[in-house]
């Protein structure tokens, strides 16, 4: 049996559950890897109350019935109970399936099965809905118990103990010449010793070990693309620019405040890209008001004064139209004509030196006869081919992405690894220090008399809400609700509601109150959590907070604080859960430190989103956090490189590579 061989072997129900999962390779099926495994050496012990973590249960069912519910709606249920249990018997625990009616000709009364799933109270019985299942049959052991046992996301039409049974024969069969990889990355640990271990490991630390082998695969694989891309992207011919400083020295001349060091330096790193024949590509990594607007804005006078076009692209309307505003009133000045062009509105946009906009500049009219410098702002909320056709406005222009979410150190080469990039490290001078603080379910009189305060010397407030309005299937506040007591609690000042569903008319409105201090209070949504910039505002009370993510918490707070005055954010939380993540907001308002602790709190799939990161299909996305692994995936494919720039020899490793260049939109 070799790996390339179709599974034509098979018959019936099994072939036609592999094929509809596309699996038709003996390749294909030991690729199908473990989503977890049991331990069926030892089982857990039959709960006493509910709640805790996922529990395996091995047990007989003793009872079951059928139950239909209003709507055509029904389940089914068992009752297991414990074998071999204490002096007065053992523990029992209901299972229920609601909607399946398949189930209950799969388990009945007798059976022996193991369950998996939380354990929940239901009318005083402990219960277990939709747990995974699988029937023991007598005399069936080996693979299937006493031992340490894959579990496999489920193929319909396949039982996890026929699919357990096919893999184990493939591992079993399969000749190890047909297992060579595009590039062997470990030639200690050959491939078929791997597969063996991740499906059918006999102790945990094996099979962590085979992930982590087929994971530096992958993370090589990623590289090979990253860097490939990066070398193509080299070779195209840009066009020089940046030689004239002229606008760049008038507008150093024309600000009230100096420049960061940090900002500087990235200035630098950009001028000298521009000076380049070939094209700039460059990531601008900064933390919450570090400053990115001004290097941007630096980075396109330099192309304005070459007698080219810019143009940068936001995510949102607020955040372009406030980009906008802050370009006209540095940039108009010095001669140089900002437009913006948006989905819902136009401002000067032909003949524009710099183009501000959302989607509608790619989407939309907007037409460049000399673009050469492409900003793209908060990258990670546009995909790569959004990206992509941007860039292609233009002949082969320098592109400059920026993003303040930080991005954990240990990532930057995976995600990044093509860009060159500039880090903003500092907090530019006068700004005041923001105060944060968890408060678990905060009186509303405090909280009020405590804005009262804040309100009465002059500044602004953010009220930020998880809910646009009201819902029955979350327990949490709304922006609308609250925004109706907000203002009688606070009626000696303007109070405003912003949310995402509000018409873009209206929300540019709203803003430009709170923005001109016509309005002192903002009760909003995330809407505000990029693009706002109001340095007067001083207090962000986050209402329900748990409920955020610590990137989008940052992000959030970065809204205060950007004025000289001393600044609160108060995280409101009903205590429940979450208080772990909320700490770190409170002990730290290093991004970088909040993006590791993010990192390892929810993982790398959850910090990324993977789909816009161009990491959708990524098996092994745990290892994103493994900082080793990356850097020895990136020294591996670095070498193979240097050695052979075109992989002439290995022509399946450079169809790899090749994909990854055109799925870049570079």
């Amino acid at each position: 049996m070799r790996a390339e061989d179709e599974l034509n072997f098979l018959r019936g129900k099994d072939q036609e559950a592999l094929d509809k999962a596309g699996i038709r390779t003996v390749g294909q099926l030991l690729d199908w890897l473990p989503k977890r495994y049991e331990d069926r050496r030892q089982f857990d012990s039959f709960p006493a109350q509910a709640g805790g973590d996922a529990l395996c249960l091995r047990g007989k069912v003793i009872d079951s019935m059928r139950k239909r519910l209003g709507g055509g709606r029904g389940f089914y249920e068992v009752v297991l109970e414990e074998q071999g249990g204490n002096f007065f018997g053992g523990g029992t625990v209901a299972c229920r399936w609601f909607n399946l009616p398949f189930v209950h000709r799969m388990v009945a009364v007798g059976h022996e099965v193991v369950i998996y799933g939380r354990v929940k109270e239901v009318g005083g019985r402990l219960v277990i809905d939709h747990p995974e299942f699988e029937v023991v049959e007598a005399g069936v052991g080996s693979i299937h118990l006493d031992r340490i046992v894959p579990i496999y996301r489920g193929l319909s039409g396949l039982p996890q103990r026929r699919l357990r049974e096919l893999i184990w024969d493939a591992c079993q069969e399969v000749e190890p010449d047909s297992l060579q990889a595009t590039y062997e990355v470990d030639a200690s640990y050959p491939r078929l010793e791997a597969y063996r271990e991740i499906h059918f490991p006999e102790a945990l630390e094996q099979a962590e070990a085979a992930r982590r082998r087929f994971a530096l695969e992958e993370f090589f694989q990623i590289q090979i693309q990253v860097l490939w891309r990066r070398q193509h992207h080299r070779q195209q011919e840009g066009r020089i620019q940046g030689k004239s400083t002229g606008l760049l020295t008038e507008f150093y001349r024309a600000l009230p405040f100096d420049l960061t060091d940090a900002q500087k330096r990235s200035v630098k790193e950009i001028i000298a890209d521009l000076r380049q024949p070939r094209a700039m590509s460059r990531l601008l990594q900064g933390d919450v008001g570090s400053g990115k607007t001004f290097v941007a804005m630096c980075s396109m006078l330099m192309a304005v004064d070459s007698g080219h076009q810019a143009a940068l692209m936001a995510p949102t309307q607020i955040l372009a139209e406030q980009h906008w505003l802050t370009f006209r009133r540095w940039l108009t000045p010095l001669g140089v004509k900002v437009g913006l062009l948006t989905g819902n509105r136009e401002e000067e946009a032909d003949g524009a030196d710099i183009l501000i906009g959302t989607h509608a500049l790619i989407y939309e009219r907007a037409e460049f006869e000399r673009l050469s410098l492409v900003v793209i702002d908060e990258q990670h909320k546009f995909g790569v081919l959004q990206r992509g056709r941007l860039v292609k406005q233009g002949q082969t222009p320098d592109v400059l992405v920026m993003t303040a979410t930080p991005i954990p150190r240990t990532l930057t080469l995976t995600l990044y690894g093509d860009l060159d990039v500039s880090i903003l490290d500092e907090r530019p001078a006068g700004r005041g220090k923001i105060i944060t603080g968890v408060r678990v379910k905060p009186k509303v009189t405090e909280v009020t008399k405590f804005l009262k305060e804040e309100l009465g010397k002059g500044r602004q407030v953010y009220l930020v809400y998880p809910l646009v309005e009201e819902s029955d299937s979350v327990k949490a506040l709304s922006a609308v609700t609250e925004f109706e007591k907000w203002k009688k609690r606070l009626s000696r000042w303007e109070v405003e509601l912003l949310h995402g569903q509000m018409a873009a008319e209206e929300k540019e409105s709203v803003m430009a109150r709170f923005r001109s201090n016509e309005a002192q209070v903002l009760v909003a949504t995330t809407v505000v959590e990029v693009g706002v910039d109001v340095p007067n505002a001083t207090v962000m009370i986050i209402w329900n907070a748990e409920r955020f993510g610590l990137a989008q918490l940052h992000q959030l707070r970065g809204r205060i604080g950007r004025g000289e005055h001393k600044s609160y954010c108060v995280l409101a939380t009903d205590g429940k859960s979450g208080l772990e993540k909320l700490e770190v907001m409170a002990a730290t308002d290093d991004g970088f430190e909040i993006a590791d602790a993010d990192l390892k709190l929810r993982g790398p799939g959850e910090v990324l989103g993977t789909q816009q990161s161009g990491l959708g299909d990524l098996r092994f996305v745990d290892f994103l956090a493994d900082v080793e692994l990356i850097r020895e995936s990136r020294r591996l494919a670095e070498e193979l490189l240097e050695r052979d720039p075109q992989l002439e020899g290995y022509p399946a490793l450079r169809n790899i590579a090749a994909l990854g260049k055109e799925v870049s939109g570079c």
